[in-house]
């Protein structure tokens, strides 16, 4: 009786362990650029596509020359901040006492600027808005020899779901990819779903979302959404496992919690029922 109580707890741990082995997900679940191989494979990059600025947007123009009385009158009075108060950028946080003022470009895609009057910026790149203020400058006889700086101030990409660091990340630069926004986020977690990561992006009036394939680098650098742009929301669904434990307690059919409980339950039963 006691061999075949051992045999029925053996019998029932040899289930369990291979609905435990089954639930685990595949290495290939979680591979990044799975067709890509060193030193064989080639992918033609996309072509770069640069931030332009859009209305809403908000950015600074600092204008320097060797008269720094005469370029004070194109640039707008520094803003004065609590001491100790914080600027977010992405996670990380710089305690300042004073701050730039910035433009908000306006629904026409304008700004007011000193002197010059209205510019439209919309559309536009950052050094594409520089020059043009600085060709103004020089036609005008306004300033010899400026130096224009514009600088991003209220631009951001938002990633969410399964990644380590869910939030709004600041756009520090001209290009920001996804694989980018994703590297801030803190990377995918084990039960974020490689083979579709959404991105969506408002265009013309409607939200368009397009399906990126992680597991794929010619998927990844030929979709329209590997560069990013201002505003855009990247999300990382959950992949089968972890949509399995969501249910309450995760106790379903297909979860391991329900086939522990299970097998147990069998094991007891077994050793019952042969002594």
């Amino acid at each position: 009786m006691r061999r075949k109580a051992i045999a029925a707890c053996t019998l029932c741990l040899c289930v369990w362990g291979a609905v435990l082995l089954s639930s685990c997900g595949s290495s290939k679940d979680v591979v990044y650029f799975q067709d890509l191989k060193p030193g064989e494979s080639e992918i033609t990059l996309p072509a770069v596509q640069a931030i332009t600025v859009q209305p809403e947007d908000k950015i600074s123009i600092i204008v320097n020359s060797r008269d720094p009385q005469l370029t004070d009158l194109f640039n707008l009075p520094y803003v004065s901040r609590q001491l100790g108060q914080s600027l977010r950028t992405g996670y990380v946080s710089t305690g300042t006492s004073q701050g730039v003022s910035g433009y908000t470009v306006n629904a026409d895609g304008d700004i007011d600027f000193p002197v010059i009057g209205k510019i439209h910026v919309a559309g536009m790149k950052r050094e594409e808005i520089a020059e043009h203020i600085k060709n103004e400058l020089v036609t005008r006889d306004l300033v010899k020899d400026p130096v224009v700086t514009v600088e991003f101030m209220n631009l951001c990409v938002s990633v969410l779901g399964e990644v380590n660091n869910p939030g709004r990340f600041s756009i520090d630069r001209d290009c920001l990819t996804l694989l980018d926004a994703i590297s801030m986020a803190g990377d995918l977690t084990i039960y974020g779903n490689r083979y579709k990561v959404l991105v969506l992006r408002e265009e013309e009036g409607r939200q368009r979302v397009y399906g990126v394939n992680l597991t794929s680098g010619e998927h990844v650098y030929s979709s329209p959404a590997y560069y990013l742009r201002q505003n855009d929301v990247v999300y990382v669904e959950p992949n089968d496992v972890k949509a399995r434990q969501s249910t309450v307690n995760g106790n379903n059919v297909r979860s391991t919690s329900f086939w522990i409980s299970l097998a147990s339950l069998l094991t007891s039963i077994g050793i019952l029922i042969f002594n």
